[in-house]
């Protein structure tokens, strides 16, 4: 306290600041509740899509496994190297209450079978129905980028936000209503010792004249 100027200006000061921090705070809130349900229905689309990827997964593999077992292994293994290809991607972006998160645009994995750069002779459709699950997997994989980029990126705003709302309530504001009551108190303070100083003032000047007219 020893830096406050007790002064009215400084108080109005003070009251100004806290007027600002408020309604800083208040919008902040506003802010958080508002990504708050835009987390949320991100991350209901998410969860959803967490439980196909492992569907898809699963089925994949399990299709896999089958087509080793039954099919020669290694003309399995020739057909995964021959559909060996780039995956491009286009990224752009967009804001979600001023969050940016990225968006992902790409045409789709799967592919015909002629396009998988294998024969279709002398490979089974064992082969093709496991490629063919694969690709819808690394589909998914890459939709769920896009989202658990954008879950991540939202819930760190809400974290930044929170910690924010929490400093103004918590730290901020009280310091400065503090200030304030201190500035107030000390200029009440003053005021009382100027009004018995002029009560004093006074009675000596009452005093005086009275001796006087006693003369």
């Amino acid at each position: 306290m020893e830096q406050v100027h007790p002064t009215r200006m400084e108080l109005i000061k003070k009251r100004s600041q806290i007027k600002l921090a408020e309604q800083g705070r208040d919008l902040l809130k506003e802010k958080m509740e508002a990504l708050i349900q835009e987390f949320f229905k991100i991350m209901v689309h998410f969860s959803e899509s967490r439980e196909e990827l492992e569907k898809l997964s699963v089925k994949a593999d399990m299709s896999l496994v089958i087509a080793k077992a039954v099919d020669d292994s290694v003309a399995v293994k020739s057909a995964s190297y021959a559909t060996r290809r780039q995956i491009l991607v286009d990224m752009s972006g967009k804001n979600i209450m001023g969050v940016p998160v990225p968006v992902i645009q790409k045409k789709s994995v799967a592919i015909s079978i002629m396009e998988r750069g294998y024969g279709p002779i002398g490979i089974s459709s064992r082969v093709n129905e496991t490629a063919e699950k694969f690709e819808s997997e690394i589909d998914m994989i890459i939709r769920l980028a896009e989202t658990e980029t954008a879950v991540r990126r939202l819930g760190n705003e809400i974290q930044m936000n929170r910690r924010r709302v929490n400093a103004l309530e918590q730290i901020i504001i009280p310091e400065l209503k503090e200030e304030a009551k201190y500035i107030r108190y000390s200029i009440e303070e003053r005021e009382r010792e100027d009004i018995f100083r002029l009560k004093k003032v006074k009675q000596k000047i009452e005093r005086k004249k009275k001796e006087k007219m006693l003369k």
